[in-house]
């Protein structure tokens, strides 16, 4: 299977030009997110969010990706080594696309009730979205497949001083 990217359009005329090349490499290959995140040994959400300029790939992940996508390992370095740091957000509030609208209307929805319930059981404190993990997960539903979300991040008090 052999796709392409439009690197005209968005969400990838926004994304630097070595994120471009991972997605053009990732679509010639037809590979699947989790089937890199295997190659590397990361989770299939983690190497999404590199490939997207929001998570930072170590030098052992770059030569993995390569050598996983067949791309020069040396360009990659070069690119998105040791000088280069992630740019990390989502763009202009509110999203504009429907999947990303979603999410951010989740969290307009029922952002105090989560807020609210986290309070009760841990305290005064956040969750961490540095020490965080997210999966996707596929349920099957007799209404319709069903998309199951898990954020499992660290809570974290609020220091008193």
């Amino acid at each position: 299977m052999s796709a392409s990217v439009s690197s005209t359009s968005a969400p990838y005329s926004e994304l630097p030009a070595a994120n471009v090349k991972l997605f053009e490499a990732k679509a010639r290959k037809g590979a699947t997110f989790d089937e890199i995140a295997k190659a590397v040994g990361k989770d299939e959400i983690w190497v999404a969010a590199a490939f997207y300029g929001q998570a930072k790939f170590a030098p052992e992940d770059l030569q993995k990706v390569s050598e996983f996508l067949g791309l020069e390992q040396a360009s990659l370095d070069a690119e998105l080594g040791a000088h280069w740091w992630p740019n990390r957000g989502l763009g202009p509030m509110p999203p504009t696309d429907p999947v990303l609208y979603r999410l951010y209307e989740a969290v307009l929805v029922y952002g105090h009730a989560i807020k609210a319930v986290v309070h009760e059981k841990f305290g005064d404190g956040i969750m961490s979205m540095i020490d965080c993990t997210v999966t996707v997960a596929k349920k099957e539903h007799p209404k319709g497949d069903r998309v199951v979300l898990t954020f499992d991040g660290k809570f974290l008090p609020y220091a008193k001083w």
